[in-house]
């Protein structure tokens, strides 16, 4: 006879587990605990069988009645019902296993390993893709579409972040794209939404590139009456070449003195290895007189708050606009292209090495090499040379005739 739910609900334990049947093979089992679970006993390939089904009362009656059904459809088709929830664990497990966030994780170690990454590039795309832990970290990679993609960085672009929410796509992309070479699979759903972000806002960074301009910039800088570590960062940032978050960053290990020299650690840049400053003789006066305020330990360039921290990200443009510099007339960023323009103008210094001063990207290796040892003693020189024009402007002095100076400096040396 059939279980009704007044009969289950009466059921009492007792010493041992006893069962009930209801029909076709479902029977309920009650644990001396008191716990009651649904059994189903059946027969596949001539053997005898049991499949657990849930427990009483999370699995009703009827729920019960119909999972036994549905595994009777199975056995029907030829199919064992046990075989086919452990494939369901299976699965799932794997589908746990390979969500977003865990192959996330395994590319981005994968790109560390490989030095397919620079430090710099790796901690920048570490903190893209962790936008995505309140969206697609959770989600099993096959189940996600274009739309959850799309409505993930779109929350981004919303926030503000247009730059950084077409970057955690492309990097999205990334991890897609490696899920489907490790067969995980079948296709990358950010093909479907290119186009739907906002268009990038082209950066320049704005830069005074005429010698009578610069010349008014290094005396305005002189009269900055702010924050003493702020001038002397901003007194510093004409005469090297480096980005400003690198000059934020700098450590006083990283400055030697005895050789002139400014050694900027990999995690820093945007390099795979450590990017080499010569200091010409005003950059170390002025790291010389900084010393006197941070050193010898720490952060060169201290937060207002806090010796704990370097300079906040916004303090030089901060400084130029108080000097009276809109952001369309000079950036924290526009000292480098400020140099970049003048140096190459001059035609006093091989392109290669005012490149390798400005640390960008090498071409290839051999050529990377070659670049290292055969103009460091150019830049050495090229270094003092800037900060000695630099001073000639700041004095309102001549500018310097274009092709003139150094000979054989169009070419490299051998």
């Amino acid at each position: 006879m059939a279980l009704t739910v007044k009969e289950i609900d009466a059921l009492k334990p007792g010493d041992r587990a006893y069962k009930r049947s209801d029909a076709h093979g479902l029977y309920i089992q009650v644990e001396p605990t008191g716990g009651k679970l649904w059994r189903l006993k059946y027969r596949f390939d001539g053997r005898e069988k049991k499949l657990a089904l849930g427990s009483y009362p999370i699995v009703s009656l009827a729920d019960a009645r119909q999972r036994r059904d549905d595994a009777r459809r199975l056995i029907a088709n030829g199919v064992d019902p046990s075989a086919e929830k452990r494939k369901s664990k299976l699965r799932s497990k794997i589908a746990a296993d390979n969500t977003f966030g865990a192959i996330a994780d395994e590319y981005t170690a994968k790109q560390k390993k490989d030095g397919s990454w620079a430090p710099a590039t790796s901690k920048r795309s570490e903190y893209l893709l962790s936008l995505l832990r309140g969206s697609l970290w959770p989600m099993p990679v096959a189940s996600i579409e274009a739309i959850d993609v799309y409505a993930a960085v779109k929350r981004i672009q919303d926030a503000g972040n247009v730059e950084s929410a077409h970057r955690t796509m492309q990097l999205a992309g990334a991890v897609f794209r490696h899920a489907i070479l490790t067969g995980r699979l079948a296709s990358d759903p950010t093909r479907d939404i290119r186009g739907g972000l906002a268009k990038r806002k082209v950066t320049n960074y704005a830069a005074i590139v005429d010698p009578e301009g610069v010349g008014q910039l290094m005396r305005a800088i002189d009269s900055f009456g702010g924050q003493a570590l702020t001038k002397l960062a901003l007194q510093l940032s004409p005469h090297v070449f480096v980005r400003p978050g690198e000059l934020r960053s700098a450590e006083w290990r990283e400055i030697d003195f005895d050789n002139a020299l400014w050694s900027i650690s990999p995690e820093k840049t945007k390099m795979r290895k450590p990017h080499h400053v010569p200091l010409s003789r005003q950059s170390i006066a002025i790291l010389r007189e900084a010393r006197q305020i941070t050193g010898p330990s720490g952060y060169v360039f201290t937060g207002i708050r806090t010796r704990a921290r370097p300079l906040s990200e916004n303090t030089i443009n901060a400084a130029l606009r108080r000097l009276g510099y809109g952001p369309d007339e000079m950036t924290a960023h526009g000292f480098r292209s400020m140099a970049s323009t003048l140096l190459n103008e001059s035609k006093k210094w091989h392109p290669d090495a005012i490149e390798r001063a400005l640390a960008h990207g090498e071409p290839d290796k051999v050529r990377a090499a070659y670049d290292r040892s055969q103009y460091w003693s150019e830049r050495v020189e090229m270094a003092q040379w800037w900060s000695d024009y630099l001073d000639q402007l700041r004095k309102g002095g001549d500018v310097v005739p274009i092709g003139g100076g150094r000979a054989n400096s169009s070419a490299p040396r051998t």
